[in-house]
């Protein structure tokens, strides 16, 4: 499927969000095919771990997130990465934010975007995100334990509240080909209203 994208009078924000495991990477690269700039928070913490040289085992990256957040307040991610969406938005109809996981990181893009921000949450159930997460081999993950503690956390820092109130949801409890359909067929909707 080809999307093309319309250019608008004002290029929008697009912040994907989703409790671990439910598929918002590969609902960022589905859009990053289609040429859609795609800055990660996710990637942000991963980089500060690397910064500070730290062993990458499961519980490293949530901890360090917890740290940014308690150090610098609990919208540090969201703060530094804005001038970076700013920049991409001079040259794309589009820039999308993968990983927003509060409601103080959804207050700075509210605050910043107003009107051409929105937000889009992938949900999938949690044996589905847990055997997922299993399968991808990333070094932050862990054992169930690990994903039940993970969970938690972020749902501390409001993630089922930012979920619950995005303006789009993708259902990712299929299989990969149905959600990429999904993902592709939002974009082209979402491109072409006004």
């Amino acid at each position: 499927m080809s999307v093309r994208l319309r250019a608008s009078s004002m290029a929008r924000v697009v912040a994907v969000c989703g409790m671990p495991g439910s598929g918002k990477g590969e609902f960022a690269q589905v859009l990053s095919e289609h040429n859609i700039p795609v800055l990660s928070m996710g990637d942000m913490v991963r980089a500060e771990v690397r910064r500070l040289k730290l062993d990458e085992s499961p519980g490293i990256f949530g901890e360090i997130a917890a740290q940014l957040r308690a150090e610098h307040g609990e919208d540090v991610l969201a703060v530094r990465l804005a001038d970076a969406v700013d920049s991409h938005l001079e040259s794309h109809p589009i820039v999308l934010i993968e990983g927003m996981r509060g409601t103080a990181e959804r207050i700075v893009f509210d605050e910043r975007w107003r009107e051409n921000f929105y937000s889009l949450a992938v949900v999938a159930s949690a044996d589905v995100r847990f055997t997922r997460i299993q399968n991808r081999g990333r070094s932050e993950d862990g054992d169930r334990q690990a994903f039940e503690i993970r969970d938690t956390r972020e749902r501390g820092w409001g993630l089922e509240q930012i979920i619950d109130e995005s303006d789009f949801v993708i259902n990712n409890n299929v299989d990969l080909d149905t959600f990429r359909q999904s993902c592709s067929a939002w974009l082209e909707a979402f491109s072409n209203q006004d």
